[in-house]
């Protein structure tokens, strides 16, 4: 297996001189963009370097509480993110997003660390870290998705959810058809992806792993593993999130709060 290539300063100054390019680019074509790209330039580099310290100190410390602090700190930063994009109005939302990715990724990682992965240490830094950044960034994903469609569309349609309820239906029924369509919004990335990948684009996953000098079809293995474990990880954290947000909508005398 032939060592992977590394890269030195003056590699990183030229990956950094693409960004350059880009931003000339946007120049040129006056697209105003400029800054927005120099911002997102600095922003990459001074949080990727810090993420390295960061992850080289857990690998080196080797400490269960370090690997679920990182983790935790994650899936507070996907919950406040997936929050802002759903609404800032409405009580608990913060809460009910953290528990809902917490649950979904949890019981993810746990089955497939206990049942497929099986490593010598359940809080494995080098499989739990990665695999958990992972569900984390497409659980925020799916959550603001479907949280922000289902907030738009109750807040769209208040009549008819109150004529269904005035019918005698109940705050679930009346807005089961919204919370599915949410659940449906969110996960079509989710099966898109499923339904392409391997075709037109390597995933990401298998690219580093190929980058690493791991074997294509070890690679791939892995990446079967992590697509399927987002889709569940995806369809969970939807089905928690509108399941909660439904709740916020509806008083104790089942009325709808607008």
């Amino acid at each position: 297996m032939p060592d992977l290539i590394k890269l030195d300063i003056v590699d990183l100054v030229l990956a950094v001189a693409l960004m350059a390019i880009a931003i000339g680019l946007s120049a040129w074509e006056k697209l105003g963009l400029e800054l927005n790209l120099a911002l997102a330039t600095c922003r990459t580099i001074l949080q990727l370097i810090v993420l390295g310290y960061v992850l080289d100190f857990i690998l080196a410390v080797d400490n269960v509480w370090a690997v679920v602090g990182i983790l935790t700190i994650i899936l507070t930063i996907t919950a406040i993110v997936a929050r802002n994009r759903i609404s800032q109005k409405i009580p608990l939302v913060l809460p009910l997003v953290w528990v809902a990715i917490f649950a979904s990724t949890s019981l993810t990682l746990l089955y497939t660390n206990f049942l497929i992965i099986q490593p010598d240490r359940w809080y494995e830094p080098r499989y739990l870290i990665p695999l958990g950044g992972i569900l984390l960034a497409n659980a925020m994903n799916a959550a603001a998705v479907a949280g922000e469609r289902l907030v738009s569309s109750i807040n769209q349609f208040p009549t008819e959810i109150e004529t269904h309820l005035s019918l005698g239906a109940t705050p679930q029924q009346a807005v089961s058809l919204y919370r599915k369509d949410a659940i449906k919004a969110a996960f079509v990335p989710t099966l898109n992806q499923m339904m392409l990948i391997g075709m037109v684009i390597i995933p990401t996953f298998t690219s580093g792993q190929l980058l690493a000098g791991v074997s294509a079809l070890e690679a791939v293995s892995y990446e079967i593993l992590i697509i399927f474990m987002v889709a569940v990880v995806n369809l969970l954290t939807t089905i928690f999130v509108t399941k909660g947000l439904c709740r916020q909508f509806f008083n104790d005398a089942m009325q709808l709060v607008r």
